[in-house]
């Protein structure tokens, strides 16, 4: 039987980006508003997140050629263009069968609670606080904004995509943190439960690398299994590697 899936799959979060930085400041503060002017997808990159971007693009270029990425498909938002973009330049795009954004990879929409903080929401949006309490994140949509099942619906297309025209490529996907949990969600075959344990366990760190590779003696007909999840190449800084974030590669799976 043809195979179905991908060689490889790579599923990366964007750098730090200003808007991260914002956010942390916020609710540090106790804040209700996170202070940022753009829109939400053109907030750029912050120092250190491009700084994340080129040590992942290193870490990519540091593999064989025929092990890098050909295809990458990214969110359009510039946080996630940006990182992509680092990684195609640093690689040889003459050897890349696509680089394309696709809007289906971008952030989860937030509607009326868009740069609210959490205690901002409860404050503003009382029942949408208790509502968002009761449901779970999972379910909760926000008015004008998505619940993650709908971001999966978006993502299931991306998937269907990716079947049917880069089948035994190896592909890079560059999105958010919502973006990668709920491919992990759809890829590992996961449920609301599981799913929010994997959330709750901590943020998807920045440049947060998480990789599949294709088994053809696993399941039926073979399929994609994990390798890692959330590892981060280490930055450089006077020579001296620091660790970005976590770095948490899970144990290879058969």
């Amino acid at each position: 039987m043809e195979q179905k899936w991908p060689q490889q799959i790579w599923v990366v979060r964007h750098g730090q980006s200003a808007g991260n930085v914002a956010r942390e400041a916020a609710e540090a503060a106790s804040q209700f508003l996170i202070d940022i002017a753009e829109r939400d997808m053109d907030v750029p990159l912050s120092e250190l997140g491009s700084r994340q971007a080129e040590a992942l693009a290193d870490w990519f270029r540091a593999m064989a050629p025929e092990q890098r990425p050909n295809v990458v498909l990214f969110s359009p938002y510039a946080r996630a263009r940006d990182t992509a973009m680092t990684v195609v330049n640093a690689l040889d795009r003459e050897q890349m069968l696509t680089v394309v954004a696709d809007e289906r990879l971008r952030e989860k929409e937030f509607g009326i609670i868009d740069r609210l903080t959490p205690l901002g929401i409860a404050d503003k949006y009382p029942e949408l606080h208790e509502q968002r309490r009761h449901v779970g994140k999972f379910y909760f949509r926000p008015p004008g904004g998505e619940s993650w099942c709908d971001v999966i619906l978006r993502l299931r297309s991306v998937l269907d995509t990716i079947t049917r025209e880069y089948r035994g490529e190896r592909v890079l996907i560059v999105g958010h943190q919502v973006i990668v949990n709920c491919l992990r969600y759809l890829l590992e075959r996961m449920d609301e439960q599981k799913i929010l344990e994997t959330d709750r366990a901590g943020d998807v760190p920045n440049c947060g690398v998480t990789a599949y590779a294709f088994d053809p003696a696993a399941g039926k007909h073979g399929k994609l299994v994990l390798q890692m999840a959330n590892f981060v190449a280490p930055l450089t800084q006077t020579g001296v590697p620091v660790t970005a974030g976590k770095d948490q590669p899970a144990a290879p799976k058969s």
